[in-house]
């Protein structure tokens, strides 16, 4: 990894900086500290953690209705929740892990992560970056509010017509989950093209495409998707806003619509959003598994495209979640094959992740063991997927216990675990401490017992015939033993959930006695460029432009062949690390705008639920705010300070 100097722009000769200009209330917050610093950083390491503890807080937010429906189904007959208050319970739990945790969590790796894996110094547009988040964030909140403001909504998180319109659902429940997500969908939609625009112009000099890290490129595959997907739900949503504001006849049968038509788009975005959410977790396994076995990742190239074709077939298998409506033999067939079609490259990733296990140098710490729990946990999950491609066979297990299973040892098992593997692994980079590894294989350990006690025994419900959404069930039906399995499952699931938090806590007080020692930049021994800096990651990112020259390149600055072949060390990271502390680094200044336009959109949106005259406000503080943004200069330089462009207007490589 060889380094380039790169000579500091100097302001023209007697011209005054921008900042020195009188800018009234649209100047810009400078030399911001405390929580002031974090509402109006676009910093994108900051953003990340941002996104990580937001999705941590919704994991246990709604990780409580999951122990509510737990524990109203332990025993048969129970009378602990309302058939009304079961359906808001569920469809709640659902939308929450699915919209406001698991992919939110995948855009808290993406943010902190890429840059630096690419060389870069921030993202392409750091201030739309930042309102990428708090839109999420606004929208979050928002569809929370619904439990205080008439009820949450209560048609599950795919939401069914005609189940969503007012016929069916008359309360603003279902209002709220269309607005709210609506909502969170442009910050996910705007944050989609931000990355990729960053991937695309802001690699390092020799980052090739076949020498991105895999995380990096699976990344993009899940930005792609969402920026094609997300549009798709957002115009379902905007239809069943027409239907239940505005008397539209989208998905109203009685005046001739036909509700397969919210099932079509909302699949034609639910199945590319499956992938979305998975493969973020992929690259972080394909991460952490060549550090830990001390291997390069086997078979890169098929790693790569295997992803990529993931994310092409996601597009043609979404109607095997409709074999029961009614579509017909003909296109039954064709989306079974497609189903069955689409594991191929699924199985390419497990087999490649094997084959890197065997034979290596295996480390078998904490973020080892959730990348292993990960391959093994949603391997378990994709059988069973393969199983719904039979279309005899869904026919019989559609709407059961089975289908749950499944999805959550996708999710869960899938998803989550990587995230976790993820945590262990990136935490020393972005906070400058280890997290407890004892409390780390005991977090591991429990979670592998609570999750297969939770969702194991659900296959044989599902079997059994016991129906999802199911609030009830007799004696008679025989459910009894394995519900209240699952039952002693979730609650050994909520305690392996909350120990990282312990974890996080007893690691930073610890840290904290020991005088606060610094791990270094590559504690891990790692492959990728994040590893080449200190720890934590400086705000400025690198202090020079690295230039990359092959795969792995901070690997074999680290280590090369001699004259046998035998790979041996060369140098330590700490003698290769850059050193600096970025001075005349000129990075983008913090902005209180992104904030400002993002939560004025809720305050549209509950016009558009209550009193249209409510949106007047939310409208007028939203053009504001977007004039404001519009009049804030493109950088912030100081007078006498020699600076580099800002990162979106600087050139950029290719």
């Amino acid at each position: 990894m060889a380094i380039v100097e790169q000579e500091p722009l100097a302001l023209p000769a007697g011209e005054p900086s921008r900042s020195a200009r009188p800018l009234g209330v649209f100047s810009r917050p400078r030399n911001t500290t405390g929580l002031k610093n974090w509402l109006t950083s676009v910093d994108h390491k900051k953003i990340g953690i941002m996104y990580g503890v937001a999705s941590l807080f919704f994991l246990l937010w709604g990780g409580v209705p999951a122990l509510l429906i737990r524990l109203q189904l332990a025993r048969p007959n129970q009378g602990l929740l309302s058939g009304d208050a079961y359906n808001q319970i569920f469809t709640m739990h659902g939308t929450v892990m699915v919209f406001l945790v698991v992919m939110p969590m995948g855009a808290a790796f993406a943010n902190y992560l890429l840059p630096l894996q690419i060389g870069a110094r921030d993202v392409a547009f750091p201030r739309i970056n930042a309102f990428s988040f708090w839109v999420f964030l606004a929208g979050g909140i928002m569809l929370n509010t619904s439990w205080f403001l008439g009820g949450g909504p209560d048609g599950g998180w795919f939401n069914y017509a005609p189940n969503n319109g007012i016929a069916y659902s008359p309360g603003i429940g279902i209002d709220f989950w269309n607005v709210a997500l609506m909502i969170a969908g442009f910050g996910s939609l705007t944050g989609a093209v931000n990355l990729i625009t960053t991937v695309l112009n802001m690699r390092a000099p020799g980052m090739t495409w076949m020498r991105l890290p895999v995380f990096t490129w699976m990344t993009l595959v899940t930005q792609f998707l969402l920026l094609f997907a997300i549009p798709v739900l957002t115009v379902a949503q905007l239809l069943l806003l027409f239907d239940r504001r505005f008397d539209g006849n989208f998905f109203n049968v009685a005046q001739g619509a036909d509700p397969l038509l919210w099932q079509h788009l909302f699949w034609i975005f639910g199945h590319p959003e499956v992938y979305l959410m998975i493969l973020p977790a992929f690259g972080i396994v394909s991460e952490v598994i060549p550090a830990f076995a001390r291997k390069p990742i086997f078979g890169y190239p098929f790693m790569v495209f295997s992803g990529i074709a993931i994310g092409f077939m996601g597009w043609g298998v979404w109607a095997h979640h409709m074999f029961v409506s009614g579509i017909g033999p003909l296109s039954v067939t064709a989306f079974a094959v497609a189903t069955m079609f689409i594991a191929v490259p699924t199985g390419v990733k497990v087999l490649n992740w094997m084959a890197t296990l065997w034979g290596g140098k295996l480390i078998l710490n904490t973020a080892m063991l959730f990348s292993i729990g990960l391959v093994t946990q949603f391997t378990l999950g994709g059988l069973s997927g393969v199983s719904h491609a039979i279309a005899p066979a869904d026919t019989q297990q559609t709407d059961t216990y089975y289908i749950v299973a499944h999805f959550h040892y996708v999710l869960f098992g899938g998803a989550l675990f990587g995230f976790y593997s993820g945590l262990y692994f990136w935490w020393p980079k972005a906070f400058g401490y280890k997290l407890n590894e004892k409390i780390g294989k005991w977090n591991f350990w429990t979670m592998v017992l609570g999750f297969n006690l939770t969702f194991g025994p659900m296959h044989i419900l599902g079997l059994q015939g016991m129906p999802r959404r199911m609030q009830t069930y007799d004696t008679s039906q025989g459910f009894n033993t394995w519900n209240m399995w699952a039952t002693i499952g979730s609650f050994i699931l909520a305690f392996a959930t909350l120990s990282i938090l312990y974890n996080a806590l007893v690691s930073y007080l610890g840290w904290r006695r020991a005088g606060r020692p610094n791990p270094g930049p590559d504690p891990w021994d790692a492959r990728s460029l994040e590893w080449s800096i200190q720890s934590p990651t400086p705000e400025h990112n690198f202090d020079v432009t690295p230039t990359v020259t092959s795969l792995d390149d901070w690997w074999y600055h680290k280590y090369q062949e001699d004259e046998n072949g035998v790979l041996r060390r060369v140098a330590s990271s700490k003698e290769l690390a850059q050193p600096g502390n970025g001075e005349g680094v000129h990075l983008p200044a913090p902005s209180y705008w992104p904030i400002i336009v993002a939560f004025s959109l809720p305050i549209i949106g509950y016009g558009l639920i209550f009193s249209l005259w409510l949106c007047i406000p939310g409208v007028f503080l939203l053009l504001a705010a977007m004039y404001g943004w519009s009049l804030e200069p493109a950088d912030d330089l100081d007078q006498d300070h020699h600076s580099e462009p800002e990162p979106e207007l600087a050139q950029t490589h290719g």
